[in-house]
């Protein structure tokens, strides 16, 4: 039976994959997963709606959508400002990624913190709260003056998720934005500075005693398979313990991006991962990078 994938979810704070016709599957730690991929990957379509092209997509993509999809959702996107008038209430976030690694975003208040898991967030504090454009600004002020990236690549963060300070030390930096962060002029007299409260996302992602990660896929190609025993996820990324193959061969981490399978039809799998995958320098530690499916 083939499913096709709709990427990686965080409802209620815990990892599902996602499938077309809202299906979910709850992801277990520890847990083995195993798929191959079948025929083509197909354009997901924008804001809902099917791609009227039914295009076929590139497997290195990160998201799975032509050009014309692609172009009616940023249309749409509160990122490219493309909804000013949004009556939605948001929320102005510092999201923290790893020591010195952190950034300021905002995401509609009714969503809670599930922006700052599907990006990967390890830990979070929120700043303020109001109107979407008062946000908006507010946003930008903040980075400029704090000095934070607009976004992190998911290479930076993966990298740097096996060897995390621990929680007072995280608590301790978030705090010191914060601080900084409410302190400065020039905030929208709509928007309300939020008092800090630092919220972890270890816990759910699984980090505990994560290994460092050895291989990341590449793209899926058909007839390709992916298998391994999950042991942490976080934002898109699943990171999984590759079986030892061969004598004195030692068990290895990847770490497959799932907007890399959306789009995809997959199917169970058996074996080991057989799709392109690039090799990570262990001395530097840069990632350069059907519950009844499994």
């Amino acid at each position: 039976m083939e499913w096709r994938s709709a990427g990686l979810g965080w409802p209620d704070g815990n990892p599902v994959l996602r499938w077309d016709r809202g299906r979910v599957s709850p992801l277990a730690y520890g847990k083995e997963i195993g798929f191959r991929v079948v025929g083509e990957r197909y354009c997901v379509g924008a804001r809902g709606n099917a791609c009227p092209l039914g295009a076929v997509v590139a497997g290195r993509a990160s998201q799975a959508r032509c050009a014309e999809c692609a172009r009616l959702d940023r249309a749409f996107s509160v990122a490219a400002d493309g909804v000013p008038d949004d009556p939605r209430t948001y929320r102005v976030y510092l999201a923290w990624f790893g020591a010195g690694m952190a950034k300021v975003g905002i995401t509609a208040e009714e969503r809670g913190s599930v922006r700052l898991l599907e990006q990967g967030a390890v830990a979070f504090s929120w700043l303020g709260r109001g109107p979407l454009m008062a946000a908006r600004r507010t946003e930008e002020l903040l980075r400029a003056a704090l000095g934070v990236p607009d976004r992190i690549p998911y290479a930076k963060k993966r990298a740097v998720r096996h060897d995390l300070p621990g929680w007072p030390e995280r608590v301790a930096e978030i705090r010191e934005l914060h601080r900084r962060a409410v302190a400065l002029e020039g905030w929208p007299e709509s928007l309300e500075r939020v008092a800090f409260e630092a919220v972890d996302h270890a816990g759910a992602f699984g980090l505990a005693g994560l290994a460092p990660l050895t291989r990341v896929v590449s793209e899926l190609a058909a007839g390709g398979v992916v298998a391994g025993r999950l042991v942490a996820a976080a934002g898109p990324d699943l990171h999984l313990v590759e079986a030892a193959t061969g004598a004195g061969a030692e068990s290895g981490v990847l770490v497959l991006d799932t907007r890399l399978m959306s789009g995809w039809a997959l199917t169970k799998g058996d074996g080991g991962t057989t799709v392109p995958v690039r090799e990570v320098e262990a001395a530097s530690g840069d990632g350069g990078v059907q519950e009844g499916l499994f």
